[in-house]
């Protein structure tokens, strides 16, 4: 009996365009050599995801129609041929992505600008195929027990530990996030042990949240529109030691350097939609000695690292779920996304 005989159908969420999602029954995911398939315990939603729901496609990850959701944890089902590291029935995290390993930026250690990135999409599913070079790169084994959910969310964590690394945070730094997002809360959370962390955002709840994960005080963006004067207020005048940006918003981006201090670095996070811009006071950058810097996705490192952080349960990530809910909701979950009702999502096939 073929493996996934035992279902009828097989479901997976796919993308057609701007807030065109369709759970249909799809062709058994079996694995080609070098590859494994896993049933997917759980899989989160994410900001990205949402915005992708939003303008229908991504610069880099995805084209519709397309099998869609990139943050999963589950169970090994089926392995291809060659494949003699893993065992059917190993719990498993896999990566939505990895690098080449090859090419000029790989070589040089600069995995995130790899131009030959293996994506892997359609997490949203009751299963999931692992192309071979995330088999061989970014797939971890997770303990027995941790929860999916937490598991989950080995990969977003991973690109909020790359940006954290990239910031150049040094002990009792002053650190202003701009966003109350699932990524926002993460970045307080992984900082608040190291930096004073002011936490910026527009919904109470989540900002209790940043609260109960470290950030030292909140705002609400609403109440009080002009961040940069009033971080400038909190640190002598001068602006922030560091900022970071985690909306995707173009206005947000600059708000940001606005925020910053002489000789701060602002982290430019959360992407934009394509084809915008910003503009930048050449006479602050140059005078006031600014590091303006875009930071994309993650490495292997930051993979293997943010899953140990998870699985050392120092930190509460599961204040980040909001719920529990089947497959056949998910497109009322991005609706609930859209309006802000909640943060991340745990969807069960």
């Amino acid at each position: 009996m073929d493996l996934f005989d035992r279902f009828k159908t097989l479901l997976a969420a796919l993308l057609y365009g701007q807030e065109d999602l369709r759970l249909e029954e799809v062709a058994d995911p079996t694995p080609a050599a070098g590859e494994v398939a896993i049933q997917v315990g759980t899989a989160t939603t994410c900001g990205t995801d949402l915005k992708v729901w939003r303008r229908g496609g991504h610069a880099k990850m995805l084209k519709p129609p397309t099998l869609f959701g990139h943050e999963a944890a589950g169970r090994i089902v089926a392995l291809g041929a060659g494949v003699t590291n893993w065992r059917v029935g190993d719990r498993v995290v896999a990566n939505n992505s990895a690098p080449c390993m090859e090419c000029f930026f790989c070589q040089r250690q600069e995995y995130s600008l790899c131009p030959n990135l293996t994506w892997n999409n359609g997490t949203f599913a009751q299963y999931l195929k692992i192309p071979a070079p995330i088999v061989q790169h970014n797939l971890l084994q997770i303990p027995d027990d941790l929860p999916w959910e937490l598991a989950a969310m080995t990969e977003p964590l991973a690109c909020v530990l790359h940006g954290v690394a990239r910031s150049h945070i040094q002990p009792k730094d002053k650190v202003v996030v701009l966003g109350d997002g699932a990524i926002g809360l993460m970045f307080v959370a992984t900082l608040a042990d190291t930096a004073e962390v002011l936490l910026w955002g527009g919904n109470d709840h989540r900002l209790e949240i940043g609260k109960k994960l470290g950030a030292a005080q909140i705002f609400n963006y609403h109440q009080i529109s002009d961040i940069p004067s009033v971080v400038k207020e909190l640190t002598q005048g001068w602006g922030a030691d560091v900022v970071i940006e985690a909306t995707g918003v173009p206005s947000v981006w600059e708000s940001a350097i606005a925020c910053a201090r002489p000789g701060a670095t602002v982290n430019l996070f959360g992407g934009c939609p394509r084809d915008t811009s910003i503009t930048v006071s050449t006479e602050q950058l140059h005078y006031s000695e600014l590091t303006i810097k875009g930071v994309f996705h993650n490495t292997p490192k930051y993979v293997r690292s943010a899953l140990s952080l998870i699985a050392s349960r120092k930190i509460p990530f599961e204040l980040l779920i909001s719920e529990q809910r089947p497959l056949k909701d998910l497109e009322q979950v991005f609706y609930e996304m859209k309006a802000r009702q909640v943060i991340k999502v745990a969807m069960i096939p």
